[in-house]
């Protein structure tokens, strides 16, 4: 059974197209009822839109095998006075979905994926958790990749806000608790006996994932197709119990090695 990543995982950073054996993995997964889930971290586009985007370059797959961290916001976030940072499609989102943006005395700041945040949202940010506001992050990666730089991911970001202000903070998607346990409780649909010990999950992010993934008991494989030009970029400095159980350049060579 597996867990699967989407952004450097089926889909490339760079061209948001299907990166080599994607589709081919899910055709065979669908041909011989392998149950899995599709867990992305995407906070851009509402979640039916970005799952009929995947369907439209090729990724096939029921959308009750879907999962992103918008479809459990509203567990996690009241809809109530948010300050919300990130990229303009994130707060566009959110905005749709009935999130009221309040950044004059916010109860929450939420964090999204942005490449260029400033100074002064830095201290904006710093001034509201000061003054009571809980700190959430949508998810916790740990590198943003776009446009062939790679920035500091949600996940970098939080651990930043932290350390200034000594709020801690909670994580909607990947790899909090909560979310890995909806994607498990959604995967026992399709096999009622499924439990953590028995899924691999399958990303580019060693640290954002596979380390939260692997503290549940689950099996990991690191692929290089996305955040990381290759394993030594990251893997000899992980701490033992981060470090994935398998490494491959993407989901064409996992395909082969079965």
């Amino acid at each position: 059974m597996y867990f699967l990543d989407v952004q450097g995982t089926l889909i490339s950073d760079s061209d948001k197209q299907p990166i080599a054996g994607s589709r081919e993995f899910l055709q065979m997964l669908n041909a011989k009822k392998i149950p899995y889930m599709i867990i992305t971290n995407n906070t851009k586009q509402d979640s039916h839109s970005f799952y009929q985007y995947l369907q439209s370059i090729g990724l096939v797959f029921d959308f009750d095998k879907y999962l992103d961290p918008l479809m459990l916001l509203q567990k996690s976030v009241s809809k109530e006075a948010v300050a919300a940072y990130g990229s303009e499609a994130f707060l566009q989102t959110l905005q749709n979905m009935g999130y009221i943006l309040d950044y004059t005395d916010p109860k929450t700041v939420l964090i999204g994926v942005k490449e260029d945040f400033s100074a002064d949202e830095y201290a904006q940010m710093i001034d509201f958790l000061l003054a009571g506001a809980a700190l959430v992050g949508m998810h916790e990666t740990s590198i943003y990749a776009k446009n062939a730089k790679r920035y500091p991911g949600v996940g970098a970001i939080l651990k930043l806000l932290e350390f200034a202000t000594s709020v801690s903070y909670s994580v909607v998607g990947k790899p909090s608790e909560a979310f890995y346990k909806e994607g498990l409780e959604r995967l026992q649909k399709q096999a009622s006996d499924a439990s953590f010990d028995t899924i691999t999950v399958v990303s580019d992010d060693v640290k954002g994932d596979l380390g939260g993934a692997k503290a549940l008991g689950m099996q990991t494989i690191f692929v290089t197709s996305g955040k990381y030009k290759s394993a030594e970029e990251i893997v000899p400095s992980l701490q033992k119990d981060l470090k994935p159980d398998l490494v491959f350049s993407d989901m064409q060579a996992i395909l082969e090695s079965l």
